[in-house]
């Protein structure tokens, strides 16, 4: 079931094209803002139509993943589908399809506690993939400006572009809504109301249940799933973007500023009072309304500048707001950095450095849009000295400091009063002596990063 990257980018051009075409039906579109039927969309033929699964096979693959309940892994898909495809098309058609109960998994949180995930298995993700292409589009022409969470060509960093200009524009009091569990406490009977707004296709529907109530086992416990559309699936971001537009109609029917990226989402107001306001009515809307719990004591009405929103922070210049990694953004990477260079690890240099780009390469990208010049230069000097400090406590013996030193330009001598001290490691690391000899170039030439250069090269890109 391979295609081209050129078939991908026809069959997402076909979704749209299909759903632009006025002699359709089965969903629905916003006009004029009233709602309007359009004609005779049939969902199953979308979603089971040849190109469709094979983008969605595509994709399933290309997102890798760990198996699920069944242990098929991704490498066992092609195989399957070979075999069973015929198949497992004739029981969607027929409605005998059973998802299997996701697999719990669970991912530590940086601020402590867990998250849980719910992993289908490839064959229930390759299918959840093809229903959200197919419904995706339809919920794209719906959703607000100001959602930016799971979205084609929408991302966290446009989500803080939108809050910079806010704040330059005077809304410099921030109300940040904290649910509690969101993903696991979406209320189903609800969530298909909402679908139903703008799809009226019982096949469609019907599946979508049949996800949502699959149950979730932990280890060999099997807990059906009365609530929530947890973390894992594909569909499970487009499930809940639609039960939280919910929240961006009131939001902007009221005339509120806000940006949300999935289940964070920040209101922004020009006083502390119409702030606290703000809170408590939104809270009550989302706790009567959607059904979902409010975390009182995390959910805050502050400034910009001290709150932190998709690990950002803003800052104020001459030239009004920008955005930065927040504090406790640096502090973790600071400390993920630290575990990595620890100096009794015992790994090789290649290794220390290979973990390090892989760290640093995607934190960058992330923070790429804001502002951090001036910490990468701090954090490129520590990281040098710890480097150095881990070099020198690989040495150990002192003919091998000795030989290493003499190779990287001391003379006899110096290598031999330099071996000899009785500095500490930490001490030594800062010693002009290895500055001499461990300079940076030489630790870049070894494949040490230099996130200063890697981040002008991003912006400059």
């Amino acid at each position: 079931m391979r295609r081209s990257q050129k078939t991908e980018n026809k069959a997402d051009h076909q979704w749209m094209v299909g759903l632009e075409d006025q002699e359709q039906t089965g969903a629905r579109r916003m006009n004029s803002n009233e709602t309007t039927m359009m004609s005779g969309i049939k969902f199953e033929q979308r979603v089971l139509d040849r190109d469709n699964l094979n983008l969605a096979y595509q994709r399933v693959v290309r997102n890798k993943g760990v198996a699920g309940i069944d242990g098929m892994t991704i490498d066992d898909l092609l195989g399957y589908l070979r075999v069973h495809k015929t198949e497992l098309i004739h029981q969607l058609n027929d409605g005998t399809y059973r998802p299997k109960a996701v697999k719990r998994v669970e991912i530590p949180k940086p601020n402590g506690g867990v998250r849980k995930l719910g992993v289908p298995t490839v064959i229930d993700r390759m299918i959840q993939q093809a229903i959200a292409q197919v419904m995706s589009p339809i919920f794209e022409q719906v959703f607000s400006n100001n959602s930016f969470g799971f979205r084609p060509n929408r991302s966290a960093q446009d989500a803080i572009k939108r809050v910079v200009s806010l704040y330059n524009e005077g809304y410099h009091v921030v109300v940040d809504l904290d649910l509690k569990a969101y993903f696991d406490t979406v209320n189903h009977d609800l969530l298909i109301k909402y679908i139903e707004q703008y799809i009226d296709d019982p096949w469609l529907i019907k599946l979508i249940r049949k996800f949502l109530t699959s149950g979730v086992m932990t280890g060999s416990t099997f807990e059906a799933s009365v609530v929530g559309t947890p973390q894992g699936g594909p569909l499970s971001p487009l499930l809940a973007n639609i039960y939280l537009n919910e929240l961006d109609k009131v939001l902007t029917e009221r005339g509120l500023h806000f940006v949300r990226y999935a289940d964070d989402c920040n209101i922004y107001v020009k006083s502390k009072r119409a702030g606290h306001r703000v809170l408590e009515s939104i809270s009550r809307f989302l706790e009567k309304d959607l059904k979902v719990t409010v975390n009182r004591d995390k959910s805050k009405v502050g400034s910009p500048l001290r709150l932190k929103f998709l690990g950002f922070s803003l800052g104020v210049g001459r030239g009004g707001a920008f955005s930065r990694p927040s504090k406790q953004s640096q502090i973790r990477v600071k400390q993920e950095l630290k575990r990595i260079t620890k100096r009794n690890r015992g790994i090789s240099l290649e290794q220390m450095f290979m973990e390090i780009t892989r760290k640093m390469r995607g934190w960058i990208q992330y923070y790429s849009s804001g502002k951090m010049t001036n910490f990468l230069k701090r954090i490129d000097q520590w990281l040098r000295s710890r480097v150095r400090q881990y070099i020198w406590k690989s040495w150990k013996k002192i003919k091998t400091k000795i030989t290493n030193l003499k190779r990287l330009g001391l003379n006899q001598n110096d290598a031999r009063l330099a071996a000899y001290t009785r500095k500490g490691y930490w001490r030594t690391a800062h010693s002009k002596t290895l500055l001499y000899t461990l300079t940076n170039e030489k630790l870049e030439q070894l494949g040490l990063m230099n996130l200063s250069k890697v981040f002008q090269s991003i912006q400059n890109a």
